[in-house]
């Protein structure tokens, strides 16, 4: 009897969410009307210096020149953004050189042939979950004590206010539910970052199912989809360049969601290809962890018919972050307080400005397969590796291109 309760508890919130959602102007309905004020379409990081040449990764192929900051370069680059910790202590190590690192792929040792010291700017990509379910989560979580989108734009506005530094780090801002949607390109203005959170809001999520897979892939990759909001366009549609287009700068994605996947096009195993591909590590803050460990031993074991998601998924999607932040170099903190969030968004930012840029050329390797990365540390320079003292938070593995097919004999 307390089961049927709470499933019609659960079923009765959704009802309501979902009567809202026809009553409010959803996000996605308000979407082409962008603030007034000084938000002016701002260029991509790196875009002043288009005479520049930049390093191009053997994974990735950039879509215009960059500017370079402490990278030297090569024709073909695998690039390994490392960060060295002590194990016991969490002491983060800097003052690192390139001979104190060694990297192996396949268990063959590499020529470091670039590397970057961690005093560089960073460009981060912000995305947020904001859906129907992400907001039922948050708002049964507090019990309804605020407005369950707090718990998803609380630490985007805290992150994007207080460690994004202008005007040489750069910020881009995606929500995602059934699909992703720009809030702002690349951008370092800190009142164009303001309009964003603004905007977050005085909005509500319109559409109930998250595509995780969809939006990670739209944010390394680029593709068309929504314009960016903050830019009055004239199309609705429009090509949006992703992380691919940022080189020779520190780059990182920030992502705020449950793990939960709807319905993507891509599936699992496609998301963690298009992760280990790009290169770019991914620094995860899980939410809907209070509304879990409060109501998470009542869910049934699988989905209900409503959508509501079950045990095994909730499970699965924990495994999912964990998963994406361990093979990209990145963390994961699953957050239950609000009062967490200082501490997560410190380590965050700590991690991120004290990362090591690594890359090796791997010749003419071009198999379409994936290669196993490690990255050994000699922190007091004594020639024996430190790999069991300290932890080397680095991406696991490449991606090589498919080889490239023959012309026709003919």
């Amino acid at each position: 009897m307390k089961f049927n309760r709470i499933y019609v508890f659960f079923a009765l919130a959704l009802a309501a969410l979902l009567v809202l959602g026809l009553t409010i102007p959803g996000f996605s309905q308000s979407r082409r009307q962008p603030p007034t004020s000084n938000e002016k379409k701002n260029k991509r990081p790196g875009e002043t210096k288009p005479g520049e040449q930049e390093p191009v990764p053997q994974d990735i192929i950039p879509t215009k020149p960059q500017d370079i900051e402490k990278v030297t370069t090569t024709v073909n680059l695998v690039n390994i953004d490392v960060v060295v910790y002590h194990k016991k202590s969490g002491q983060i190590v800097t003052g690192l050189k390139k001979p104190n690192f060694a990297i192996y792929s396949d268990g063959a040792q590499q020529e470091i042939t670039n590397f970057g010291t961690p005093e560089a700017p960073i460009t981060v990509a912000l995305v947020l979950e904001y859906s129907k379910w992400s907001e039922m989560f948050g708002l049964y979580g507090n019990r309804g004590y605020e407005p369950g989108t707090y718990e998803v734009i609380r630490p985007a506005a805290m992150f994007l206010s207080q460690f994004i530094k202008p005007p040489d780090d750069y910020a881009s801002v995606v929500a995602f539910d059934i699909r992703p949607t720009p809030l702002t390109d690349f951008t370092n203005d800190p009142g164009r970052l303001s309009a964003v959170v603004n905007l977050l809001l005085r909005n509500s999520p319109a559409f109930r199912e998250t595509n995780l897979f969809d939006a990670l892939k739209f944010v390394l990759i680029g593709g068309r989809g929504d314009s960016v909001v903050l830019d009055d366009n004239k199309s609705d549609k429009s090509d949006y360049a992703g992380m691919i287009s940022v080189q020779g700068r520190r780059r990182a994605v920030v992502l705020i969601a449950s793990g939960i996947d709807t319905f993507s096009k891509i599936n699992y195993g496609d998301a963690r290809k298009v992760l280990k591909t790009s290169g770019v590590p991914v620094y995860i803050i899980g939410t809907a962890n209070l509304f879990k460990k409060m109501y998470g031993d009542q869910l049934p074991a699988t989905d209900s018919l409503l959508g509501m998601p079950g045990r095994m998924s909730w499970l699965q999607a924990d495994n999912t972050l964990q998963t994406f932040a361990k093979e990209t170099g990145g963390a994961y903190f699953p957050v239950t307080f609000e009062g967490e969030l200082p501490k997560v968004l410190n380590n965050i930012n700590a991690l991120l400005r004290s990362q090591y840029s690594l890359g090796f050329n791997p010749g003419e390797v071009r198999d379409g397969k994936e290669h196993k990365l490690k990255v050994s540390v000699d922190v007091d320079g004594d020639g024996t590796y430190d790999d069991k003292e300290y932890v080397i938070q680095a991406r696991q593995s490449y991606i090589s291109p498919k080889p490239e097919s023959k012309p026709d004999s003919k």
